[in-house]
């Protein structure tokens, strides 16, 4: 790790805890944390930057926790189990959270590209962009105009309904490493449709990632087609 990356990792340790401290007092935040309650509020209030190790221990461990409390909160189900997760994906802060935790916590490798389905993805995918220093890529279920070469993606569902999504072809050359990520998996159509992409386009992914697994079968489908790490920030049943 090189000076800039540990100084990112030291800065991502301290926005975590400023998040965490919004609801906690500082001896909470101790009990939370195994660290001293002293030492929470210098880094808290700027003075000083936890060392190395602490502020793995805070994004890696403490953060991923601490997000995945925080999004279950935030995130709400209809009787009919629909999913109203507004308050995470119009929330940029949060998400910029989000990145670097996810990053470190499930050992995603570096992306080339950040691929994601329009529109609630974007928000999600723009963080994990800016985080990795990648390009963001988003497929449409519709083609732009002034686009000519699309790499297209289409699965009847069970319902008899047809969904597809559309790339424009330069957005994503052989040879690049893909991570794909979107704000929810539920029955994995649409991630199953993003890997097809990345496949057409002979893109190697390095990951799926989504802020929350409405049951296991949008997981298990991912899983069928790839080898790559897949996680979930959140999973409810």
């Amino acid at each position: 790790m090189n000076r800039a990356e540990k100084a990112a990792l030291q800065l991502q340790a301290v926005a975590v805890l400023r998040m965490l401290k919004e609801t906690r007092t500082y001896d909470e935040l101790a009990d939370l944390t195994d660290l001293p309650a002293g030492d929470l509020n210098r880094y808290v209030n700027g003075h000083v930057l936890p060392g190395i190790e602490r502020a793995r221990q805070v994004v890696e461990g403490v953060g991923r926790e601490a997000l995945a409390t925080e999004l279950e909160a935030r995130v709400t189900f209809d009787d009919e189990g629909y999913v109203d997760n507004s308050g995470v994906v119009f929330d940029q802060s949060f998400l910029d959270l989000v990145a670097p935790v996810a990053a470190n916590a499930f050992g995603f490798d570096r992306p080339d590209v950040v691929l994601t389905a329009a529109t609630d993805g974007i928000t999600l995918g723009a963080a994990m962009a800016s985080y990795f220093d990648a390009r963001l890529a988003y497929a449409k279920k519709s083609k732009e105009t002034a686009v000519e070469d699309f790499i297209e993606s289409r699965q009847r569902l069970a319902s008899g309904i047809e969904l597809t999504y559309y790339l424009p072809a330069s957005a994503l050359s052989s040879g690049q490493s893909v991570l794909v990520v979107d704000d929810l998996i539920r029955s994995g159509e649409t991630q199953e449709l993003l890997l097809d992409i990345a496949a057409q386009a002979d893109a190697d992914v390095v990951g799926v990632f989504t802020l929350i697994a409405a049951g296991d079968e949008g997981m298990a489908a991912a899983r069928d087609m790839t080898d790559a790490p897949i996680a979930a920030l959140a999973t409810f049943d």
